[in-house]
Order: structure tokens, then C-alpha cells, then sequence
């Protein structure tokens, strides 16, 4: 059996965590998938001014409104601090359902984008109504906010980032948070991550002519993969990928608009 890559610095790691039912409900206990891999606790730092826990309860409960149910995603937008992850000077806007200009010409994807893209992994029929997702390949790791949602609702995470100065942000932000399941690699993620693979779901914060076959041979069978594309049109839009026995099953949903999927490493 193949070893496992490990994150080049592995953060601490945390205790079982309490996922909310909902934001006004009860609560109930999401037990460990297995003996061997538990749920992440996200450890925030301390001594940053921005005290944000009731602007981003109001953003989460907006996002409840504007039809994201799953309350697994919904604890996970709300536990994690996307003030964290832009810069000072964009901080007051952090969270505004508005993308947000990361450097290097990239951007942090809307909150209503991202609980949306992860709500969609989580409804894969393979899932089988499990608590958790179980390995994800994230393409496009950007400032590392995605990743660290992904790593509130997944067993493993693998995101890839090809551009060095954000590979180098998004460690620098999410170091501090302490996420033992979250592997941040520096590569193309147009050729996916095979040493991590079979992925159970695979999510691109990239758009392009269409889905590499990279992407497809290392999504594992009843495996989910949700990225932008572009359509007949010229448009980017959401396309859900179901791999199954019978073949790929391809959804195409509502239009979009992220950066475009480029290859290599800069």
C-alpha cells in the first residue's frame, strides 16, 4: 500500500468537533467516521482586531435564506473567519456575499459560491448520508479560505495551488488554524494530484474549456466533482460530475464566473 504525502509543516492537531443542526436549533454530535480519522476542530487565533463572530452568524443565516440547507456547510461558513484570509484593507468587506481581489490576479470566491460548490459534493448519492466527505482534491487553493472550509467537512484535503506567491499566503493564513487534514501542495492542478488519489470529491476554483481527464481518472468511483466550465456559449457554468458504473453522469447548473484554469507553475 502507498504512503500517504504528508504536508511539508502538519499543523497541530485539534479535538472532536460539535457540527450545530442548525444556526437556531439544536445541536446534535457528529460521531468520528472512523477510529482513525476524526473531525477537525478549527483553533482561531488570538489578539486580531476584528471581532466578527455576529457579522458572520448574519452572513451565514443569509446564506441559510438564500438556499443553502445543509447545516454541515452552514456550521463550517460559520466557524471559519473569512476576515482572515484577505487583506487589511479589504477586511470591513469580508463578508459581503461579493469575491474579493487575492493578488497575483486572483480572487476569494463569493461565501454563497463556496457553501454552494461544497453543498453539491456533500449531495453525491455515493455519499450515503455519511457526516463527512471522505479524501477531496481542491484545484486552486487561492488564499487557502475554501481549503479551509473543505477541511471542516472532509476526512482529507489536498489543495494544489500553482502560482508560489498564493501557495505561500494561503500557508501563512491557514498555519495558525491548526488543521491536521488539510495538505497545502505547490503544482499544476491541471494534472490534479495523483499521489493522493482516488478522491471521494474534487473541486476547482478554475474554469476552463472543460474538465480535465486528469480530474476524471483520479475521481474515485461514486466520486462527485463540481467546477466551473464553459458552455456552448462561451459562458462558464456549473457542472456537477458523477462517476458510476454505468459511465460519467454530467449536470449542468446555474452560470458562474471564476478565473480561468491555466496550466503549469509561475
Amino acid at each position: 500500500m502507498k504512503q500517504r504525502p504528508s504536508f511539508p509543516a502538519r499543523l497541530d492537531s485539534g479535538k472532536p468537533q460539535v457540527a450545530p443542526k442548525t444556526l437556531l436549533g439544536a445541536t446534535r454530535v457528529v460521531a468520528a467516521p472512523s477510529s482513525r480519522v476524526k473531525p477537525v476542530t478549527l483553533v482561531s487565533p488570538t489578539g486580531v482586531g476584528l471581532e466578527s463572530s455576529t457579522i458572520r452568524a448574519r452572513m451565514v443565516k443569509k446564506l441559510a435564506e438564500q438556499g443553502i440547507q445543509d447545516a454541515v456547510v452552514l456550521d463550517a461558513m460559520n466557524r471559519v473567519e473569512r476576515h482572515r484570509f484577505v487583506d487589511s484593507a479589504l477586511v470591513n468587506q469580508a463578508y459581503e456575499d461579493t469575491s474579493l481581489p487575492i493578488g497575483l490576479g486572483q480572487t476569494i470566491s463569493k461565501p454563497n459560491v463556496v457553501a454552494r460548490m461544497i453543498a453539491l459534493l456533500r449531495e453525491a448519492p455515493g455519499l450515503q448520508g455519511e457526516p463527512l466527505l471522505g479524501r477531496v482534491l481542491e484545484i486552486g487553493t487561492g488564499c487557502g479560505y475554501q481549503a479551509a472550509v473543505l477541511a471542516c467537512v472532509a476526512r482529507e484535503v489536498y489543495s494544489i495551488e500553482r502560482l508560489r506567491g498564493l501557495h505561500d499566503k494561503a500557508r501563512e493564513n491557514l498555519r495558525t488554524l491548526r488543521l491536521p487534514n488539510l495538505h497545502v501542495i505547490f503544482g499544476d492542478g491541471m494534472v490534479g494530484y495523483a499521489q493522493g488519489a482516488p478522491y471521494s470529491a474534487i473541486i476547482s476554483a478554475a474554469g476552463g474549456e472543460s474538465v480535465p481527464q486528469a480530474w476524471i481518472d483520479q475521481l474515485a468511483m461514486g466520486g462527485r466533482l463540481v467546477a466551473p466550465t464553459h458552455t456552448s456559449t462561451g459562458q462558464q457554468a456549473l457542472v456537477v460530475i458523477d462517476k458510476t458504473p454505468q459511465g460519467l453522469q454530467q449536470t449542468l447548473l446555474e452560470a458562474v464566473n471564476f478565473v480561468p484554469l491555466k496550466s503549469g507553475i509561475a
